[in-house]
């Protein structure tokens, strides 16, 4: 595949580019280089290459899911400008 001015015209209309007309035919040669380079990797045998995620291994530390109030009520409530009855004070919206 290779991209010629029109194509480079159509991306950067599509990113919402402006692109001068030297600018697109610097363009031209870099992304025909681009995609030389995207088929190089094309061409790598990684068939027998298990995929990983990292180099060393790594094992999840999970903490249990436990649904709490945190214990801060106090601390939160302290940062509130209105506090009623141990919640947020707002406003009446409707009324």
């Amino acid at each position: 595949m290779s991209v010629d001015r029109e194509t480079v015209k159509k991306i950067a209309s599509l990113s919402r580019i402006a692109v001068t007309e030297a600018e697109t035919d610097a363009l031209v040669p870099e992304l025909n280089n681009i995609l030389g380079w995207v088929e190089q990797l094309g061409e790598v045998d990684c068939s027998k290459v298990e995929p990983t995620t990292a180099v060393i291994p790594n094992k999840l530390r999970l903490r249990e899911d436990v649904v709490n109030d945190g214990n801060m009520r106090d601390k939160i409530l302290a940062n509130a400008p209105v506090a009623e009855h141990g919640f947020f004070g707002v406003p009446k919206v409707i009324e």
